[in-house]
C-alpha cells in the first residue's frame, strides 16, 4: 500500500515536471529552461520516500497510546482528566521541542538533525513498556513529545532543499500521508501484538522500525549539493526556479513578518483538530458504538485511508491549478478552501446514529485536514528561503502544539463533566474556514518575505 502511494506520487511528480511554464510561475521565480526539465532525474523522490517512512513511524509511535487507551484506562484505572493530562504532557513537550527543533535542525542540517530526533523518540517510545502508572505515562509521553517534535521541521527543510517550489506541495502531501499510514498500521498491528504478548510489546515494536530507518537515513542521505547519486541536471532543476537571499535571518526576527504569523494562525487553529482525532477517536468509537480493541481496526483503517487520499490529493490539486496558469497564491488558497469545506459536515458525526455513516463523515474530515496540511506545510517554503524554513515550521508547530494542549484540557474537562462530543465536532467543522480567512487577511498574495 505504501509503495503504491509513493509510486503514484512519483508519477504525478514526473508529469508535474512537464507542465512548468513562465506564466504559471510567480514573479520571484526564474523560469526553468526546457533543457533542465529534460535532464532532471527522479532521485529526489527517493528522499521523499524516506521522509514518508519516517513520518509513518512517527505516527505509529504516537498512535499506539490512542489505540490502547480504552483498555489501558481499565488496566491502569485513569479517568478522562488523567488521560487528558497524559495527552497534555505530550503536547507540552512537543511545543517545547519545536521551539528548539527548528533552530537546531537549521544549524545542524537535516541529516544530523533528523537522526537526533528519531533517536530520542524511539528510546522514549520503547520506555512506555516500563511504566504502569499515570505519572509514569506522563513522563514517557513528555520525552516522546520532545523527540517527535523534530520530524516535521526536518522533513520540511529536506523538501525545501530537494524540491523546486512547484513540486513542494505534492512532495509534502506524499510524506505527510505517512501520518495516515502510521495511523492505519497502529490499529492493525497493535491489537494483534497486545493480545498475543501484552500491551508492553506494542510499544517495543516501534523501536525496531525506528532503528531500521535511522541506519538507512545515515547511509543514504546527503544534501543535494554533495550527494554522489544526484545528477547535475536534477540539481539544476531543483535550484532552477528559486532565488535565495544571501543573508541569514536571526530566529527571533522571523516573528516580525506577517508571513510567519499566517503560518502560526493556520497551525494554532487547525492542528488541535488532528490531535483530537489521534488521541480521542478510538475512545469516541468505543463510547458511542461499543467498539473494542479487536473491532476498532476496520473503522480506523477506513478513516485514515480516506485521510491518505486527502493528503496526496490536496498537494496534487494545488499543482494542477498551477498547471492551468494560476498563481501560487490562488492555487494554494483555493485548494485550502476546498479542503476546509470538506471538513464542515463533521458537525453531524455525533448524531449520525450509524457507525459507518459516522466513519464516512469523520474520514471526509480527516481527508480535508490532511489536504489542508499539505498546502499549509508548503507556505513557509513559498514565503521564506530554505535556510529559514525549519525555523518557521518550528514556530508554527509550537503554535499547533499549544493549540493541542488547549484542546486536550478542554476535551478532558468536557467529557468528565458532560460526556458529550458535540462541542468538539462543532469546533472542528468551522475552524478551518476561520483560519483561512485570517491567513488571507495576513498574506493576501502570499508575498515572499522581504529581507533587508
Amino acid at each position: 500500500m505504501a509503495a503504491s502511494m509513493i509510486a503514484a506520487g512519483v508519477a504525478h511528480a514526473t508529469s508535474a515536471a512537464n507542465y512548468v511554464s513562465n506564466s504559471s510561475r510567480p514573479p520571484h521565480q526564474a523560469p526553468a529552461p526546457a533543457t533542465l526539465l529534460q535532464k532532471a532525474g527522479h532521485y529526489r523522490w527517493r528522499i521523499c520516500a524516506l521522509l514518508f517512512c519516517a513520518t509513518t513511524i512517527n505516527y505509529v509511535d504516537r498512535q499506539v497510546l490512542g489505540v490502547l487507551a480504552p483498555d489501558l484506562g481499565r488496566i491502569i484505572g485513569w479517568n478522562e482528566l488523567q488521560y487528558a493530562s497524559i495527552v497534555f504532557a505530550f503536547q507540552t513537550a512537543y511545543a517545547i521541542g519545536l521551539v528548539a527543533a527548528g533552530a537546531i535542525i537549521d544549524r545542524l542540517g537535516a541529516r544530523l538533525g533528523y537522526a537526533l530526533a528519531i533517536s530520542v523518540w524511539s528510546i522514549a517510545a520503547m520506555s512506555h513498556s516500563l511504566v504502569a502508572t499515570v505519572a509514569g505515562f506522563v513522563v514517557v509521553r513528555f520525552l516522546l513529545g520532545l523527540g517527535e517534535a523534530g520530524n516535521f521541521p526536518a522533513a520540511l527543510k529536506t523538501v525545501a532543499e530537494w524540491f523546486p517550489r512547484r513540486e513542494r506541495a505534492l512532495a509534502t502531501g506524499i510524506f505527510n500521508s505517512g501520518s495516515n499510514v502510521g495511523a492505519i498500521v497502529a490499529p492493525l498491528a497493535v491489537p494483534l501484538i497486545a493480545v498475543a504478548w501484552g500491551w508492553q510489546y506494542a510499544f517495543l515494536f516501534t523501536g525496531i522500525l525506528s532503528a531500521a530507518w535511522l541506519v538507512t537515513w545515515l547511509l543514504v542521505y546527503r544534501p543535494p549539493d554533495n550527494h554522489p547519486k544526484l545528477t547535475a541536471g536534477e540539481l539544476a532543476y531543483i535550484r532552477g526556479d528559486t532565488e535565495e537571499p544571501a543573508a541569514k535571518l536571526p530566529w527571533l526576527r522571523l516573528l516580525r513578518y506577517r508571513q510567519t504569523w499566517a503560518f502560526v494562525v493556520a497551525k494554532f487553529m487547525t492542528d488541535p483538530i488532528w490531535w483530537f482525532f489521534l488521541f480521542w477517536l478510538p475512545k469516541f468509537l468505543n463510547s458511542e458504538y461499543g467498539l473494542t480493541l479487536t473491532k476498532i481496526g476496520a473503522p480506523l483503517i477506513v478513516i485514515y485511508l480516506m485521510a491518505d487520499v486527502g493528503s496526496i490529493g490536496g498537494g496534487w490539486i494545488a499543482g494542477r491549478f498551477i498547471k492551468r496558469g494560476w498563481s501560487v497564491n490562488r492555487a494554494r488558497k483555493t485548494a485550502m478552501l476546498l479542503c476546509a469545506l470538506a471538513i464542515v459536515p463533521i458537525v453531524f458525526a455525533v448524531h449520525a446514529g450509524n457507525l459507518w455513516l459516522a466513519v464516512g463523515l469523520i474520514g471526509l474530515a480527516t481527508a480535508g485536514h490532511q489536504g489542508w496540511s499539505a498546502n499549509v506545510f508548503t507556505l513557509p517554503s513559498d514565503m521564506f528561503p530554505r535556510h529559514a524554513v525549519a525555523s518557521v515550521v518550528g514556530i508554527g508547530g509550537l503554535a499547533g502544539a499549544v493549540g493541542g494542549m488547549c484542546i486536550a484540557t478542554f476535551v478532558g474537562f468536557l467529557l468528565q463533566r458532560t460526556g458529550s462530543y458535540v462541542p468538539v465536532f462543532l469546533l472542528a467543522g468551522f475552524a478551518y474556514l476561520v483560519a483561512l480567512a485570517i491567513v488571507h487577511g495576513l498574506v493576501p498574495r502570499l508575498k515572499a518575505a522581504e529581507f533587508k
